[in-house]
């Protein structure tokens, strides 16, 4: 039986096998958990864009991040062939956000750029997932099928660090990213930069707008909610990042957590504020995102579920050929084009180090 979905974390892993159901419409997914079955797969950036959600034949969770005992092909030499836009137009088309946000258009925007390699043989997903799993010290990683209701790839892999939702019970939580550097391996310098980060006005504010963002999206579900005052310092093995966690109880338990999902995303985290006017002027500049920025997860039937921000990852061609890793930055009218894109480089590497470039 196929692999369809993998959402893997530090103290547990959820599979979906099989497909018993295709689920072509949000409509159809979120009558889906009502009914008590299980749903997983993929949300696009643009909702406006095809989903890949699906009802697996089999769906289990188990304690730990995931691992596989079968033995795995190789991944194979890749080669870049693409960066879209140029880096000096992505440079400039951060000086041109930055004069929009200062005129008053919005107060963040965020801009990415994307980077398309080919292979000499054909990149196997699940070997992808699990060159991101053993290297993350959270045991981040996730893996979708996106072939059973979208004709843009075959399927997205990736390593994650940021929870759009996860729901438990009547409990909600949130734990949202914004404002990165990368980091050094040189520990003092390391340790500088981190507290640099800190205490960055410029970031604490792109990250408020997120986290401002979030409480307003959930406030109408929840009876209480817990947001802290300042963002506190996570990390990965490539970056820092300023987070927030943020947990809720919510005023009725039925709600599932694919329902907060569709209420939560895009956040403006990989979006913008407000919402609109940055949708707006991310598809003015980039075009479709498709499902980077999007959000992988899972619901099952009784409405508890998990889903991840669908960031430091690459989506690959149905031959496996190919695939294109994409990433980000929020821009806001303090930022620096110059360091915008050393922000994006940054990103692609956790996705781009399984094949050693």
């Amino acid at each position: 039986m196929t692999l369809e979905f993998v959402l893997s974390r530090q103290d547990h892993h959820v599979v979906g096998r099989g497909v018993r159901h295709v689920l072509p419409a949000v409509a159809d997914a979120v009558a889906a958990v009502r009914e008590g079955r299980n749903v997983v797969g993929a949300l696009p950036f643009d909702m406006s864009d095809a989903t890949a959600l699906l009802e697996p034949e089999e769906f289990y969770r188990l304690d730990g991040p995931w691992v596989t005992v079968d033995p795995l092909p190789p991944l194979p030499t890749v080669t870049v062939t693409r960066q879209i836009p140029d880096p000096d137009v992505h440079v400039q088309r951060v000086r041109d956000v930055v004069k929009q946000l200062e005129a008053g258009v919005a107060e963040k925007i965020v801009l990415a750029r994307a980077i398309e390699v080919t292979a000499s043989s054909p990149i196997d997903p699940v070997s992808v997932l699990s060159a991101l799993v053993s290297r993350d010290p959270m045991g981040n990683g996730f893996l979708a099928d996106l072939s059973p209701t979208s004709d843009s790839g075959n399927y997205i892999v990736g390593a994650s660090p940021e929870l759009l939702v996860r729901k438990r019970g009547a409990v909600v939580s949130c734990h949202p990213f914004a404002g990165t550097a990368a980091r050094s391996t040189d520990p003092g310098e390391d340790s500088r930069i981190s507290a640099a980060l800190a205490a960055s006005a410029k970031d604490q504010a792109e990250h408020r707008f997120v986290v401002d963002e979030i409480r307003a999206a959930l406030a109408p579900f929840c009876e209480t909610l817990e947001v802290p005052e300042s963002p506190q310092l996570s990390s990965t093995p490539q970056l820092w990042h300023l987070s927030t966690p943020i947990v809720g109880t919510l005023a009725d338990p039925a709600t599932s957590a694919l329902d907060l999902a569709l209420a939560l995303h895009p956040t403006a985290a990989v979006a913008g504020v407000p919402r609109a006017a940055a949708m707006a002027a991310i598809r003015d500049v980039e075009g479709s995102r498709g499902f980077y920025a999007g959000a992988v997860g899972w619901t099952d039937g009784s409405g508890d579920g998990e889903w991840m921000v669908s960031i430091r990852c690459i989506e690959l061609a149905e031959d496996g050929l190919s695939g294109t890793a994409t990433a980000g930055g929020g821009i806001v009218a303090g930022s620096d084009p110059d360091a915008e894109l050393d922000e994006t480089t940054a990103k692609f590497r956790t996705a781009l180090s399984v094949f050693e470039l």
